[in-house]
């Protein structure tokens, strides 16, 4: 017995070395010092030219033929006449008309271009919500200190941002070493095939690969992340896939005085209740995992050493995310029953019933992967499962050891100092898809300090941004045009 408890008080003693030695060899991945951007003067009319953005209802719709495309016309017209320098000396293309890329040439063409990407569309107001915005969504209102309305948040503010930092940098007479691409999108809220997905096949057509290309995605999320109350800047290196799915079922219909036993709605629910209640697995691999690296350095002990021993801790790590609904869909691909169609009388059986399911796919799982757990899920040959629209599969995962991240890293640095930087992975969908295999360093990130309760607001009621923070935007822009002109490794 003696012999017994001295093995395991080694085995203990061994456990806990290891432990304290992995948790004091984790490594620090963020900067020192990182001197503040030079100074400069911001335009009043900044502001005034962003809330007129607003005004202007571009609002995307799925069916395009339903589109007021007007609207995209006037949108355009109101960016040549804004920005009078950026018309003057960078070459604009139209793609699908109200699609724009344009180019500012750079000094050095062997060196790599700038890719910024931004889209202009906005989503609809809900029905019936209007009434609870507190500034109408498109009036473009500046109201204690914030602009109210539709693209403040997604994603006129880049946009316009971006213009203004390359409008204020041709004023200064600078003029980049490598090429500065801009590509603005008008339908990134429907998929984005009409704007993004033209500009990205012209760019592989010609062969160009951009030394970085950043997109709108994460913020400066100032409530923190994983237990810190630090701002944390999450700047997406990924995104997950996307896949639909239809469930249908065909039954006998009939009077509903005699049902049968299992009618086309029962049979499709209850395959929509055996996938809710089979999720697929979650994951730390597929993006917590560098979240947690970057930030285990920044926690306190007792965190510190539970996310340096995932070996040991990741299940209890996957215990406490998957309590939320936004930790659940970071590490695992989603399951989301969001339309049934049956029916039409209460007193007449369907023939048949429908439930579209949409899956949000994590890096490392595939659409054909989803497609086989759907079906060995549902597992019920008299319910079909089809594909509704081609799937997309994840985005490939940006490197966070890149001259191009280390660039972006020392760029957020400066502009918010405080703020922690971390890769993860963007749940939700961008136009860099459509750029995907361009360049190895695509990220995601929107210069936009927010806490919990405002990021909400994206496509919710009350879509606002502080005034002082869309200048601070400006500022990033230009300080990343500036930093990304040196030589590529």
């Amino acid at each position: 017995m003696r012999v017994v408890l001295r093995l395991l008080g080694l085995v203990l003693l061994g456990l806990i070395l290891a432990l304290v030695v992995n948790t004091l060899r984790v490594p620090r991945h963020q900067l020192g010092a990182v001197p503040p951007p030079a100074p400069m003067a911001m335009p009043d009319s900044a502001v005034l030219r962003l809330a007129a953005a607003v005004r202007i209802p571009t609002v995307s719709t799925t069916d395009f033929a339903q589109t007021d495309t007007a609207q995209f016309g006037r949108f355009v017209a109101f960016l040549r006449q804004s920005f009078p320098r950026v018309r003057r000396r960078l070459r604009r293309q139209t793609f699908n008309t109200y699609g724009l890329l344009y180019e500012w040439r750079g000094r050095n063409p062997a060196l790599r271009p700038i890719l910024l990407l931004a889209h202009y569309d906005v989503v609809p107001v809900q029905p019936g919500s209007a009434a609870q915005w507190q500034q109408p969504p498109f009036a473009g209102v500046v109201a204690g200190g914030y602009l109210y309305g539709r693209g403040t948040l997604d994603d006129k503010m880049s946009v316009l941002g971006i213009l203004e930092a390359v409008e204020y940098l041709l004023g200064t007479d600078f003029r980049p070493e490598r090429t500065v691409l801009l590509a603005f999108g008008q339908d990134e809220e429907t998929l984005g095939l009409r704007g993004a997905g033209a500009m990205a096949a012209a760019l592989r057509q010609r062969g160009i690969h951009p030394e970085i290309i950043l997109d709108e995605g994460g913020l400066v999320k100032t409530d923190g992340v994983a237990g810190l109350t630090k701002p944390v800047a999450l700047v997406g290196t990924s995104e997950k896939g996307y896949l639909s799915l239809e469930i249908s079922a065909v039954g006998q219909g009939g009077h509903s005085s005699m049902p049968p036993a299992h009618t086309s709605i029962g049979l499709v629910a209850g395959a929509v209740a055996r996938l809710e209640a089979q999720p697929f697995p979650a994951r730390l691999d597929g993006g917590v995992g560098p979240l947690l690296d970057y930030l285990a350095a920044e926690v306190p002990p007792g965190q510190r050493l539970v996310f340096a021993n995932r070996w040991l801790f990741g299940p209890l790590i996957k215990q406490t995310l998957v309590g939320t609904a936004s930790g659940n869909a970071a590490l695992r691909t989603t399951t989301a029953p969001t339309i049934f169609r049956a029916g039409s009388k209460d007193n007449v059986l369907p023939v048949d019933a429908t439930a579209t399911v949409n899956f949000r796919i994590l890096p490392g799982d595939s659409v054909a992967g989803v497609v086989r757990a759907v079906r060995r899920i549902v597992a019920d040959d008299r319910v079909e499962v089809r594909l509704l629209k081609q799937g997309r599969e994840p985005a490939p995962v940006s490197s966070t050891g890149s001259a191009a991240f280390q660039t972006l890293h020392r760029t957020i640095a400066s502009v918010f100092p405080g703020a922690l930087v971390a890769p993860y992975v963007l749940v939700g969908a961008t136009d860099a898809r459509a750029y995907a295999g361009l360049s190895p360093n695509t990220y995601r990130f929107s210069p936009l300090p927010l806490a919990e309760a405002d990021i909400r607001r994206l496509h919710g009621t009350n879509e606002r941004i502080r005034v002082a923070d869309y200048q601070t935007l400006i500022r990033f822009y230009v300080a990343l045009l500036r930093n990304g002109q040196g030589p590529t490794p």
